[in-house]
């Protein structure tokens, strides 16, 4: 079933679009409603739900199990995730393709989809990490 254009759902289109990464319901609920746009959490939930479904927003669980959403532009694809900033890159990786679609194969499954999203600590977060060390260990000398 096609989900109607309303106002609210481009409000939280916009909003998502504006966001840097990907962003809870919640998080994107108390945007919308800091900007007094009066749309509930039920709202962003099923408009969530809608972009979802029509391949305009990306979805995938945290490390903590929490649903995150993100504004996409592009096909099928995959993500590298920072845990510590959120920072998100999108990814083609034909050999996972491969992989995907012949392990279905073996086992008798047709019409296989997946997804494949690789969380780690992106460049910038890891120098951080770095250089806070190197001052922790500068500290205790």
């Amino acid at each position: 079933m096609a989900q109607r254009n309303t106002w609210q759902r481009e409000r939280v289109r916009d909003a998502l679009s504006g966001a840097e990464g990907f962003v809870s319901a919640q998080a994107l609920h108390a945007s919308l409603r800091a900007e007094e746009t009066g749309i509930g959490l039920a709202t962003v939930y099923r408009a969530l739900a809608g972009l979802t479904a029509t391949g305009e927003a990306d979805t995938l669980q945290s490390p903590e199990g929490e649903a995150l959403y993100r504004a996409c532009s592009q096909g099928h694809h995959h993500h590298l995730i920072c845990r510590r900033c959120g920072r998100a890159v999108e990814i083609e990786a034909p050999p996972v393709e491969r992989w995907a679609q012949e392990t279905a194969a073996q086992h008798g499954f047709r019409d296989a989809e997946h997804m494949v999203d690789i969380f780690g600590v992106c460049a910038e977060c890891a120098a951080k990490d770095s250089a806070d060390a190197a001052k922790k260990d500068d500290a205790s000398a």
